[in-house]
């Protein structure tokens, strides 16, 4: 892998505690093989069943910092690391200096001083990257505007649990081309399943990570949500406005109002298909009631998941198990 590191750092006194070669980070989809990514895919699932039973972060520090609150990042990161024998800190924007304007590359480097790894969920992409960029312990994206990988790595677990494999499935995308539709893509990119995404015009996804996806990959961009939902066997939605967006509530509203998930857009995906949301979700908005608690509903072991990938991911970055 390319390394991200300009070590040494121009002007420092002092070696740092760990060198880049050391580290590896998690902060796209693609940043993994396909085969690395089965490995995850793999790794996740035996600890979900309870058949692992190492403690490969023993000893070992997880720094979280939340730019951006959540409920199922904090809990499955923190939960996962003590699971894993680690410890977790939760570091808010009250508790790191960031918030009060220290440069991340300062931050960067006094963490991986103290830490072994860290999670970062914040609103630029550039954040994530440029802290990775001055770590020297592995960086794990828990969320940026731009991309929401751990979500969806714990979507295609879901995917796995029920089908057997995520290979020959289709996957519908119904809304916004936020980040979650954008590391979608990513998904598609990497694994070569089929995507399509219905999204409102304005509303579409990263045009770089598109465009990039539909040269290699079976993705797809349409307008109208019953093409998308089409014979899918996975039909994903999130909500309308995203953190940050509440101002814009009354706006998509307009905008998303033909793109709903409900009964009627089910019945047009495969008798088989399921529902995913990566939560929390507003019910009578992009999905209704009776979607999202029905029998083919399958968000909170998609929820539950969110701790399996993680551990997996954290095992493997920050414990060493090897993904070849």
């Amino acid at each position: 892998m390319e390394s991200r590191f300009p070590f040494p750092v121009p002007g420092s006194q002092f070696p740092v505690a760990k060198t880049a070669a050391m580290s590896r980070h998690f902060l796209a989809i693609p940043d993994f093989s396909r085969a690395e990514l089965d490995r995850l895919f793999a790794l996740a699932e035996s600890m979900r069943s309870g058949a692992y039973g190492k403690k490969p972060l023993a000893g070992k520090s997880l720094a979280m910092i939340f730019l951006k609150s959540s409920t199922r990042t904090r809990v499955s990161f923190e939960v996962g690391a003590w699971q894993l024998g680690g410890h977790a800190l939760f570091l808010s924007s009250r508790d790191v200096q960031i918030g009060r304007g220290e440069p991340i590359p300062d931050t960067a480097r006094v963490l991986s001083r103290y830490v072994d790894g860290i999670m970062i969920r914040t609103f630029a992409h550039s954040d994530v990257e440029q802290l990775a960029q001055y770590s020297s312990v592995p960086v794990i994206n828990g969320l940026t505007d731009l991309l929401h990988p751990c979500q969806v790595l714990a979507d295609i677990l879901t995917m796995r649990q029920r089908f057997g494999s995520y290979e020959g499935k289709k996957v519908a995308w119904i809304g916004d081309g936020n980040n979650m539709a954008n590391s979608w893509i990513n998904a598609a990119y990497r694994l070569g399943f089929e995507l399509m995404l219905a999204c409102p015009e304005g509303y579409e996804p990263d045009q770089a990570i598109l465009e990039r996806a539909q040269r290699d990959g079976r993705v797809t961009l349409v307008r109208d949500p019953n093409q998308a939902a089409a014979g899918a066997h996975v039909v994903n939605t999130d909500v309308w406005a995203s953190m940050g967006q509440e101002e814009e509530q009354a706006v998509r509203e307009q905008a998303f109002a033909d793109y709903q998930v409900d009964t009627a857009l089910m019945k047009r995906a495969a008798r088989d298909a399921i529902f995913l949301h990566c939560l929390p979700a507003h019910r009578g908005e992009e999905v209704t009631a009776e979607v999202i608690d029905g029998p083919q509903s399958c968000v909170f072991e998609e929820a539950e998941n969110r701790l399996h990938i993680q551990k997996a991911i954290m095992a493997a970055l920050i414990g060493g198990e090897p993904l070849a």
